[in-house]
């Protein structure tokens, strides 16, 4: 094996692997290639090696000493140090805040999770680390003045585990790799158990004395011969990872299995050499098998089951067409997507996806975007129109601008919600999981009383009954119950749409008995346009837009947006200096050296004193803006908005739930009102502050409420924190996107009826899983225990009930799902009266 070293990594002596000191000035002449050593000896050695003719040891050797591979493996790990590497996988989330999502190799049991967890948790500078048992994925933050990446990593590996930054490759490769494995290890298991039974059955049929002792021995011997490879290689796992939570004082779930295995074959390997009667290899062959069976099933289902959350990984393509001289030419060279950046220019053409998130500089195409947004319909892109990374270019060519590459894309940024999601554990995992390491125990100590009590009725079958108990209630589908449900239920939302950005998001969605809604862009369309403008002073209409438009131009808020686009651009070129964004109030400025406000009437007030002039007549559903200046009234604006086309029959699906709806609103009575009368809704509040909204949400919650809260703007940012569960729209500001439990990513509030039914279906299946994996085991205990139960029985009904509980939890991946109303009886709601 030829090594190659990294550039961030210590020099390494050519011959043993060892460190070489920085003042070493020993080298080897090896295969015409001046090599370092370490010391003379090893310089010695080599020249002796190469001298001889025989350099083709270095190129044949496949590992270094132990000490030497370990420290070339840190040499290795320390790669992931480097900015250049970590630029595709590790982003900041704050200020000396980094955070990356890993794949763990090596996880067998919710024990597993915990022990990492602790472990990673209690290092220096590791401010967070959430596992998840379904996908075996890791979200890890650390800070990097205290830590660096290669230690967590160094520290998975010390505790006997491996980690990987999680891309699509990795994730590809470890899969490939686990089932390789398992299908080796599956293979010496089928074929011990065959041939093991093949010496064993002559022993079961030959009546009493017609064997003799010597050919009794001898199948015996060959039955050992046969099982050895069985214990020592296929069932090595269970043994490994027993050892690694013995070490650490933990009760995984496969310390009984292994203390099962293990008591069986050295009693079988004593009996053998001692004349004795209980030599059951066949048994150990057989339990090992079908045991081996039901996890490689397991296995393939989880693996289908995390599918559901990487296909994100594959969205965006590996090579993108790079302009080397646009606009001058369109000469084009093909190049790894990854090492685009903003400003380059890329053809993209009909039938490929975009590399990287930008604006159309060239060109008209339709862009399908269903893979992110779920949305079928393809989107109309002209020039100068946002293109998102990973969409589908439908019709023509078009040339892009790459405004965003790597982490910083759309894409990366719902890939990490979703990571986020599926690593957070909801309540009732983090109770199972806590019960499952209590149960463990309970078995051990039940498994060895009934062995005493065994050994008195039929000492012969003590042993196999504690084996039985100990692997038949394994709970491993008690920790896999709720995690695989909620794996596959947040891959299906991602399809649709929907980001649960959290892990308790499905779970609280379905206890949620109060929907609360903002109503610009969230109930209504958003795109506001300005219908009226009413000036109140001695400037003009027209002067008086272009004013707010100078203000407007510093918020992202709908109003701004379609008061800056009325706006006509102003000879003077307005500059608004100074603007100050008061959230449910409006903005102040100063354009030329005067202070302006454009906002609520009662904002504008304290800057423009008492209006004197008449107040314009109300236009019925309108939004008022006010416009004024230091002691005086300038203008109003009116402004509407359309009802989203779908808001009718969502509410009113909503409502057939039992889900009590509420309309929160800082825009004028006249206009919330109008909507909600359309719209059917009776609760509604209209002039609310972000506080006055917190409050009401508040309000509702020690009512007893459980309440989801629907909004889109930077205004809804802290009653989205207040509520239990906060539902951001896609095409909203991105403050309450990032603090969201919820992100509708298409911007269609159909996308919170679709989370309403997964969530329910989810939990019903939940609910299911846990009930039959605490049945079988309150079922199987005292089967085992009265020794109806043989331990190859036991491997089966242990795996097999791992296996149906994620089969059962793969039925949200294809299952309809019910659309009728929901029985339960609705809590009465507290009517909030119109301001």
């Amino acid at each position: 094996m030829t090594r190659t070293e990294s550039p961030a990594a210590e020099p390494i002596c050519y011959h043993c692997g060892l460190s070489v000191p920085a003042a070493s000035g020993f080298f080897a002449l090896i295969d015409g290639e001046r090599q370092r050593m370490c010391c003379a000896g090893c310089q010695a050695v080599a020249e002796a090696i190469a001298g001889c003719g025989l350099a083709s040891y270095y190129r044949s050797r496949t590992a270094y000493p132990p000490r030497a591979e370990a420290q070339r493996e840190r040499a290795d790990l320390a790669l992931y140090d480097r900015p250049e590497v970590q630029a595709g996988f590790v982003r900041e989330v704050a200020a000396n805040e980094l955070e990356a999502t890993l794949i763990l190799e090596g996880i067998t049991c919710a024990a597993c999770v915990w022990l990492n967890e602790q472990h990673l948790s209690r290092l220096p500078g590791v401010l967070a680390v959430q596992i998840n048992y379904a996908t075996r994925r890791a979200q890890v933050r650390w800070d990097p003045r205290v830590i660096r990446l290669s230690d967590v990593l160094t520290q998975v590996a010390a505790i006997g585990y491996k980690a990987w930054p999680a891309t699509g490759v990795a994730a590809a490769e470890l899969a490939s790799r686990e089932t390789r494995a398992a299908q080796w290890r599956l293979f010496v298991a089928g074929f011990g158990m065959m041939q093991v039974m093949m010496y064993a059955v002559p022993a079961y049929l030959a009546a009493e004395g017609t064997m003799g002792e010597d050919i009794r021995l001898l199948m015996r011997l060959a039955s050992l011969m046969l099982t050895v490879p069985v214990v020592l290689y296929s069932a090595a796992p269970f043994f490994q990872a027993a050892w690694r939570d013995l070490r650490r004082l933990q009760l995984g779930m496969d310390v009984p299995i292994a203390l099962g295995v293990g008591s069986a074959f050295i009693a079988s390997v004593v009996a053998t050499f001692t004349g004795g009667d209980a030599v059951y290899f066949d048994s150990i062959a057989m339990f090992v098998f079908f045991l081996l069976c039901a996890r490689y099933l397991e296995m393939r289902a989880r693996q289908k089951a995390a599918a559901s959350l990487e296909y994100l990984d594959k969205a965006l393509p590996t090579a993108a067409h790079r302009l080397t001289a646009y606009p001058v030419g369109m000469e084009s060279e093909d190049v790894p997507a990854v090492s685009l950046q903003p400003g380059d220019c890329v053809v993209v053409r009909p039938g490929e996806s975009f590399p990287a998130d930008g604006r159309i500089a060239q060109g008209e195409t339709d862009s399908d975007e269903s893979l992110l947004t779920g949305e079928s319909r393809p989107v109309r892109k002209r020039v100068d129109d946002e293109v998102t990374g990973g969409a589908v270019n439908r019709t023509g060519p078009v040339v892009v601008q790459v405004e965003r590459v790597g982490e910083q894309t759309r894409i990366s940024a719902i890939r990490r919600l979703v990571e986020r999601a599926s690593a957070q554990r909801p309540r009732i995992t983090e109770l199972t999981d806590r019960v499952a390491g209590w149960f463990v125990a309970a078995v051990i100590l039940v498994a060895a009383g009934s062995a005493l009590v065994w050994l008195r009725i039929d000492a012969g079958r003590a042993l196999w009954v504690a084996v039985a108990v100990l692997v038949v209630t394994c709970p491993c589908a008690l920790s896999l119950a709720t995690p695989a449900a909620l794996t596959v239920a947040v891959g299906r939302l991602a399809r649709r749409g929907v980001i649960a950005a959290r892990g308790h998001a499905i779970e609280t969605l379905a206890e949620v008995t109060h929907v609360v809604f903002d109503k610009t862009g969230t109930l209504t369309e958003g795109r506001l346009t300005l219908s009226a403008a009413h000036a109140l002073g001695c400037i003009d209409g027209e002067r008086c837009l272009e004013l707010a438009g100078a203000l407007e131009r510093y918020s992202e808020h709908p109003i701004a947006a379609a008061l800056t686009m009325a706006a006509r651009p102003g000879a003077r070129g307005d500059t608004a200096r100074d603007v100050r964004n008061l959230p449910g109030a409006g903005l102040e400025g100063s354009i030329a050296g005067t202070r302006y406000r454009i906002g609520t009437r009662a904002f504008v007030s304290e800057l423009a004193g008492t209006q004197r002039s008449a107040q314009p007549e109300d236009l019925r559903g309108a939004t008022r803006v006010w416009l004024g200046r230091e002691r005086e009234w300038l203008a109003c604006f009116d402004l509407t908005d359309r009802v989203r086309p779908e808001a009718q029959a969502v509410l009113r699906r909503l409502r057939e739930d039992g889900r009590h709806l509420v309309i929160l609103s800082g825009d004028a009575v006249s206009a919330v009102e109008a909507v909600a009368r359309r719209l059917g809704v009776d609760a509604f509040e209209a002039g609310l502050t972000p506080e006055d909204k917190q409050a009401r949400v508040l309000a509702l919650q020690r009512e007893g409420a459980t309440v989801a809260m629907v909004g889109d703007g930077v205004n809804d940012a802290p009653v989205l924190a207040q509520a239990h569960l906060a539902v951001a729209m896609g095409n909203g500001a991105l403050l309450p996107q990032a603090h969201a439990d919820i992100v509708l990513l298409s911007g269609r509030l159909s996308g919170l009826v679709d989370a309403l039914d997964v969530a329910r279906e989810t939990w019903r299946i939940v609910q299911q899983n846990l009930v039959w994996a605490l049945s079988y085991n309150m079922l199987a205990l005292p089967l085992a225990v009265t020794g109806l139960i043989t331990p190859w029985m036991a491997g089966i009904g242990m795996g097999a009930s791992s296996l149906l509980v994620v089969l059962n939890a793969l039925r949200l991946a294809r299952s309809g799902l019910h659309h009728g109303p929901n029985t339960t009886p609705p809590r009465r709601l507290r009517r909030h009266p119109a301001s």
